[in-house]
């Protein structure tokens, strides 16, 4: 009977069809109740108990070669099933392209206009200490900024928080590098404020520095002014006093946008003028506390919101829009 198993085990590995019947067929025979495995198992009574464990192992190990050859087959057959019904000439699915969101987009173009006229990008941590994001930037103890309820603070003692403007930014680059300097700083920036359609508690912000000798509040004025024309189109500008603590004078920059429709009309409130960034000298103070010398340097920064552009350039009417990832809106500026 050992012989029998050998035989039959070299039979089931040289069996070879790529029919559907003749596999069945196969399996019948070997498998089946009148098969010659089923046999083999009924004959296990009649060999010789010292026999008996080899014998044993014989037939499954017979069991097991046909079944894997059961399943090699019916592999095959569906692979050549699948490979007749389907036209391997004919040309794949076509993969969607995704595109940039238009935060990125705006933050780009708005890199690429600086960039031309000498600015730098500088990077820093979303999360800072008291010192980079208030301190040092002539930030008073009691101005709001330093409550809880307009900032997400991490620790206490000594303050660790999630930045609230880039700003921090451009004191840790005075810090390390020797002027002149200029440049810009890109960024996440976090504010306890409650989400609206014109506000939310993550947001972006874009800020500017420029730092050399005999610097004045009219190459300011020129720059904002290369900025507006460039970005917007749009080359007449006022600025209007105003107040931050580390710039000195301060101002709010006004683009006269026009009141050529009613969209017009609306988001400038029937004046024409929309209120676009911040901007000033920096304030003496805020060059000591990094130790550069304010009697031999000066400079300006500006600063502006992200997401105020994109929605003035592309008329969103809300910011939240921006953060819920919905493709009816992104798939808007795939072409761009």
């Amino acid at each position: 009977m050992f012989d029998k198993i050998e035989e039959l085990l070299l039979q089931v590995r040289q069996f070879q069809t790529g029919d559907k019947n003749e596999i069945e067929q196969f399996r019948i025979v070997y498998l089946g109740k009148k098969g010659s495995v089923t046999e083999l198992f009924e004959k296990f009574r009649e060999v010789p108990a010292e026999q008996k464990k080899e014998f044993g192992q014989k037939i499954n190990g017979l069991k097991q070669a046909v079944n894997a050859k059961l399943d090699e087959l019916k592999a095959a057959l569906s692979t050549e099933t699948i490979a007749e019904k389907s036209d391997l000439t004919r040309p794949g699915l076509p993969l969607e392209l995704g595109s940039r969101h238009p935060i990125s987009i705006v933050r780009n173009r708005i890199t690429e206009i600086f960039r031309s006229i000498g600015f730098a990008v500088a990077d820093g941590p979303e999360v800072e200490d008291d010192w980079h994001n208030f301190t040092a930037l002539n930030l008073p103890e009691y101005h709001p900024a330093r409550d809880m309820q307009d900032t997400f603070f991490i620790e206490q003692n000594p303050d660790i928080l999630l930045r609230t403007h880039t700003s921090s930014v451009q004191i840790r680059y005075m810090e390390n590098n020797e002027p002149p300097m200029r440049i810009l700083s890109p960024g996440r920036v976090f504010r306890n404020e409650a989400i609206s359609s014109r506000s939310h508690c993550i947001f972006h912000q874009i800020e500017g520095l420029y730092i050399d000798k005999d610097v004045s509040f009219a190459d300011l004025k020129q720059t904002i002014q290369y900025f507006t024309t460039e970005l917007f189109g749009k080359s007449k500008i006022r600025m209007r006093p105003s107040y931050f603590p580390f710039t000195e004078p301060s101002a709010e920059v006004d683009v006269y946008w026009g009141l050529n429709s009613e969209t017009d009309y609306r988001i400038t409130k029937g004046t024409g003028w929309l209120e676009i960034l911040g901007c000033g000298m920096v304030d003496p103070a805020v060059l000591k506390n990094v130790n550069i010398d304010p009697e031999k340097y000066s400079g300006y920064a500006f600063g502006m919101g992200i997401e105020r552009i994109v929605m003035l350039l592309y008329q969103i009417s809300d910011i939240r829009l921006f953060f819920e990832n919905d493709l009816r809106t992104l798939e808007q500026f795939k072409t761009l």
